[in-house]
C-alpha cells in the first residue's frame, strides 16, 4: 500500500475574474487620482502569487504551498482588440508557470429599445457619431470560477482559496467549499463587493499594497 506523506504547508490556489479585477481597480485607482479614468496595468505574470501570500499572512502560516492562479476571461471575436486579447490570454498568459487561462467568447446583447416606439436603437442617435450599436455581454465566467472552485475543493486540491472578484454570484461556491473544511479568502476592493466578503472567511483590501502589482 502507498503511503502518503502528510501536509507540511497549507495549499493556496488562486481564482481571479480578470474583468472584474481589472474594471474594479481601474475605477478605484482613478478615485484615487481623483481623474475620469484611469487603466491600471496589471502585472497578471505576478498577481497570484501575490494574492496568495496575502492569504499566507492571513492564515498566519509561515510557508505555503502555491497551487496554481486561475485567470478567467472573456472576449469580443469580432474585434480586433478582442482577438488580440484573447492571443494574448492563451498564448501568453497561459504559458507562464502557475497560470490556467479560461477565456471564453462574448455573447451578443439585445440593442436598447425606444421607450415610445419600442424598435432597436441601431446607431448612436448623437449629431455627428451615428455609429452602430454594438453590445456583448459576459457569460459563463462566474459559472467556470463555481465549477473549479468546487471540483478542486472536492479532489483535495488547495486548503484555502484565493477569490479576487466582487461577484455574489460565487457565495453558493464558497458556502460549499467551507462546508468541506476549506478556508476562501477574498482580495477585494471594499466597500465593493461586500456580501462576498462576508460569506468568506477573511477578506483583505487590495488597494493599500496595490502599486505591488502593477507593471511598470
Amino acid at each position: 500500500m502507498e503511503i502518503v506523506p502528510p501536509k507540511t504547508n497549507p495549499v493556496v490556489r488562486v481564482f481571479v475574474d480578470f474583468w472584474n479585477f481589472q474594471l474594479t481597480i481601474n475605477e478605484n485607482e482613478a478615485k484615487v487620482q481623483n481623474i475620469q479614468e484611469f487603466r491600471f496595468n496589471v502585472n497578471w505574470f505576478e498577481l497570484g502569487k501575490w494574492l496568495a501570500d496575502k492569504a499566507r499572512v492571513i492564515i498566519g502560516a509561515s510557508q505555503i504551498d502555491y497551487g496554481g492562479c486561475h485567470i478567467y476571461g472573456s472576449y469580443n471575436p469580432k474585434t480586433s482588440e478582442g482577438t488580440k486579447f484573447h492571443s494574448w490570454m492563451v498564448n501568453v498568459l497561459n504559458r507562464q508557470p502557475g497560470i490556467i487561462v479560461n477565456c471564453l467568447k462574448r455573447a451578443p446583447r439585445a440593442l436598447p429599445k425606444c421607450s415610445t416606439c419600442h424598435q432597436p436603437i441601431t446607431h448612436c442617435p448623437h449629431e455627428g457619431c451615428l455609429s452602430p450599436i454594438v453590445s456583448t455581454t459576459e457569460k459563463g465566467v462566474d459559472t467556470l470560477i463555481v465549477t473549479d472552485m468546487i471540483s478542486l475543493a472536492w479532489q483535495d486540491a488547495y486548503d484555502v482559496a484565493v477569490i479576487a472578484s466582487l461577484d455574489a454570484d460565487l457565495i453558493p461556491a464558497v458556502k460549499f467549499v467551507q462546508q468541506k473544511g476549506k478556508r476562501v479568502i477574498q482580495g477585494g476592493f471594499p466597500p465593493g463587493g461586500t456580501a462576498l466578503a462576508t460569506e468568506c472567511w477573511a477578506s483583505f483590501d487590495v488597494m493599500p499594497d496595490r502599486l505591488q502589482i502593477q507593471r511598470p
